[in-house]
């Protein structure tokens, strides 16, 4: 499940957000900066929202391979030295 990537050097595009105001009052106490916090909270949850998507998609891949494994152990299993 690969990462989500993105271009770090794409330019800045302004936005307006609502944020909590105690989140937000929290976070410039402690000089948060809320704009790198936000894009990586973004990036967290595209990550996640892949993921999830990538699982979907290949579960049937998934559960097939896990049903060889059960009904006939890993392949080259008798090679582990652990």
């Amino acid at each position: 499940m690969a990462d989500f990537a993105f271009d770090p050097d794409a330019p800045k595009k302004p936005t307006n957000l609502s944020i909590n105001a105690s989140l937000l009052e929290a976070a410039k106490q402690m000089k948060i900066n809320v704009s790198k916090a936000c894009e990586r909270g973004l990036q967290m949850q595209i990550a996640e929202i892949q993921a999830k998507r990538w699982q979907q998609e290949n579960a049937e891949a998934l559960d097939s391979s896990n049903a060889f494994v059960e009904a006939n152990g890993l392949p080259l299993a008798k090679f582990r030295q652990f």
